[in-house]
């Protein structure tokens, strides 16, 4: 099992208090940490955006991850989510096995 760390932003609390819901109550995270607001700024079709995005740092399985993001892209009122996976590759045995055990289908 590995574990990962899967961030995106959703435009406002409720949207990400909801798809943190969905995730964990589907088993497909173990956690979500909904964030405080933060300030985006990028370019989107040739064009400089800012925006104020709400950030959720996902903890689930790399065998659960295809579902992971097809729930978030489902979801997501984006038309492009940012979904990124980071491999967890330290951190407490306890926690990591109790992440795993959380997202067994």
């Amino acid at each position: 099992m590995t574990a990962l760390l899967v961030l995106t932003n959703l435009p406002d609390s409720d949207s990400a208090k909801a798809l943190a819901a969905h995730l964990v109550e589907a088993r497909l995270a173990a956690c979500v940490n909904v964030l405080a607001p933060c300030h985006s700024v990028y370019r989107w079709q040739g064009q400089l955006e800012e925006a104020s995005e709400v950030p959720l740092l996902i903890k689930t399985t790399s065998e659960r991850y295809a579902e992971l993001e097809a729930a978030i892209r489902a979801r997501h009122p984006y038309e492009l989510p940012e979904i990124v996976a980071v491999p967890i590759t330290q951190g407490l045995a306890a926690y990591l096995d109790w992440v795993g055990a959380e997202t067994t289908a």
